[in-house]
């Protein structure tokens, strides 16, 4: 299994999952066609436990270059060594690697939080995804809200209900303050919550890889 960072804005995927983003996903393309095995791919990745992270470009000049066709091409060659690939794509649903995401995906999650603005990002992502011809990606989404931002002022069961009308499932990770930091994530510090709400959103993702 890999995790490939697409984040056109220099992602921190590989910092918190590794602390390692020296080597990126440019890189990797440079010597696409010199590349023919699963060791050779792993000189451009870094480890968090058992999963290779591919790191995003971290020069935001040179990440808004990461197009279609590159992300394509990079997914055909790590289809050749993995049998899952995830895509951290970040934000932005206009940038050209994002058409090559939505193209390849099997299965999306859409990130939100119980609060107006995120819930609404979230709900405008399923409506995007509707509007430009990925309506089965979309309901067949999980949907997950980061409870780090809280407030007795939203309707967390209001939100939960609107979302789970609009996709396969809704999974909650509650506020975790090892998470909060925005460091380098160590598994061991998780609190028990955060730890099961991860593997039912695990899980849910597994479904779809069932034969």
């Amino acid at each position: 299994m890999i995790v490939l960072d697409a984040n056109p804005d220099a992602g921190t995927l590989a910092d918190r999952l590794t602390g390692e983003s020296s080597v990126t996903v440019r890189e990797l393309l440079r010597d696409l066609d010199r590349i023919n095995s699963w060791t050779e791919v792993s000189r451009y990745t870094s480890l968090a436990g058992r999963l290779q992270v591919l790191a995003s470009e971290q020069d935001p000049a040179s990440s808004d270059a990461f197009s279609r066709e590159e992300y394509q091409h990079i997914c055909a060659l790590l289809d050749r060594f993995f049998n899952i690939i995830v895509t951290d794509s970040g934000t932005g649903l206009v940038h050209s690697a994002m058409e090559g995401t939505l193209k390849l995906a099997d299965s999306l999650i859409v990130v939100g939080a119980p609060t107006v603005d995120g819930a609404g990002r979230a709900s405008k992502t399923l409506d995007w995804l509707h509007a430009h011809g990925h309506s089965t990606l979309a309901t067949d989404a999980v949907v997950v809200l980061s409870c780090d931002r809280t407030s007795a002022d939203v309707d967390l069961g209001r939100i939960r209900d609107h979302f789970a009308g609009r996709s396969r499932a809704v999974i909650e990770i509650p506020h975790d303050p090892h998470l909060a930091t925005g460091g380098r994530i160590e598994l061991g510090r998780l609190r028990p919550a955060t730890v099961d709400a991860v593997y039912r959103l695990s899980a849910l993702m597994a479904e779809r890889f069932v034969t």
